[in-house]
């Protein structure tokens, strides 16, 4: 709704200094105003004023055109203006002005008229503005998205939540520790009841740009919509959510290029779906059992591989693991609910590098791959984290 001030610069610029020039005019000035008004350019009877007419009549009189309401520009002096998700083009408005960046709302808003498409694209975000510029140069600023100064926050594929606290912390100067509060309380953070409760594994890695002095709540809420969209986008049954996170999470430890992780994929349902045999049941995945052990290592310890205590040795119990072990990415979610066709119960990376991969169908022949991978670490055993 807008207020008389509104209205009032909409017709002279900043109302206050219009009516004081108005006021101050020559006496046959007001004598045109009297002529105008007779001439019904303003209704009467206090119905109304035809607004356009009205305003450029007024500048003409004064001969200031457009220097009553607009800076001649180009501005000096950068300044940072923030426009917050929702701004109406009005509340845009009221921020350059306050800011000094436009003379009056109204050099702004007249811009915006010129191309309402390309206003109400506007991007909330921060921007680097001049204070005195013409509200036309000030505009095209900001319908431009490449002047929008993006505070960003990457999250990788693959990271476990405690890592991403971290980062987040690093990127935004949130507490670490707000960040654990806030997971505390999962229900708080839009996380869907085929979690379990559990964050791990709901944490969508992607680019972030967070509303400006955004809590850990609102930012852990923030990825955690992103996996429930991604999983929506791929139409998962809800009743599939829990097992396909943690299936992706699995395979998002355990591949680097995305053409094996529907492959992936395929050999750890084999194992779950398959009773007896040379795996009977056990997924058997090192990165699971060094999530458990709470150690980043390629290869777990003699201690780690042989400890029953830790749920997530996946060595030694057989099935799914109690959660997600990593935070997977759209890829790795793509390809555990689209695995692949294969009669393979084995994989190995035989270069750590580049991520080349082998599968099997027998024992005999997954040992024949591993060799592979022994010849490669011997040759360069810091690749292999030796």
């Amino acid at each position: 709704m807008s207020t008389p001030q509104d209205i009032g610069e909409r017709i002279f610029g900043e109302s206050d200094e219009a009516r004081t020039r108005i006021h101050k005019q020559p006496p046959h000035r007001s004598r045109r105003w009297a002529v105008l008004a007779a001439a019904g350019v303003i209704t009467a009877g206090g119905l109304g004023f035809a607004w356009p007419q009205v305003s450029l009549v007024i500048d003409a009189l004064q001969g200031q055109s457009t220097s009553a309401t607009d800076f001649a520009g180009p501005g000096e002096g950068e300044i940072q203006i923030v426009v917050k998700p929702g701004h109406t083009g009005e509340q845009i408005a009221t921020t350059l002005r306050e800011s000094g960046v436009v003379k009056t709302r109204t050099a702004y808003l007249e811009a915006a008229k010129t191309n309402p498409q390309a206003a109400g694209k506007i991007q909330p975000g921060t921007y680097t503005m001049l204070k005195g510029m013409r509200g036309q140069d000030a505009f095209e600023r900001l319908i431009d998205p490449a002047n929008r100064v993006a505070k960003t926050v990457t999250i990788r594929e693959g990271l476990w939540a405690s890592e991403v606290y971290t980062l987040l912390s690093k990127a935004t100067g949130v507490p670490v520790g707000s960040y654990a509060a806030a997971a505390r309380n999962p229900g708080n953070l839009g996380l869907p009841a085929e979690a379990k409760g559990k964050l791990e594994g709901w944490l969508m890695p992607s680019t972030y740009e967070f509303p400006d002095k955004a809590d850990a709540k609102t930012q852990l809420s923030m990825m955690v919509k992103e996996s429930v969209n991604t999983l929506n986008k791929l139409k998962v049954p809800k009743a599939q959510w829990e097992e396909t996170m943690i299936l992706a999470s699995l395979v998002e430890a355990e591949a680097k290029l995305d053409v094996d992780r529907p492959k992936i994929a395929r050999v750890f349902l084999n194992r779950v779906q398959t009773k007896g045999g040379g795996t009977y049941g056990l997924l058997q995945s090192d990165a699971a059992v060094s999530y458990g052990a709470k150690r980043r290592a390629l290869f777990p310890s003699k201690a780690e591989l042989e400890d029953a205590s830790n749920p997530y040795n996946l060595r030694i119990h057989p099935g799914w693991p109690p959660g997600p072990i990593s935070n997977p990415g759209a890829a790795s979610i793509k390809g555990a609910f689209q695995p692949a066709d294969g009669p393979w119960f084995y994989f190995v990376a035989v270069n750590p590098i580049t991520g080349e991969t082998r599968y099997a169908e027998t024992l005999d022949e997954h040992n024949r791959n591993v060799t592979l991978l022994d010849a490669y670490c011997r040759a360069k055993p810091k690749d292999c984290g030796l």
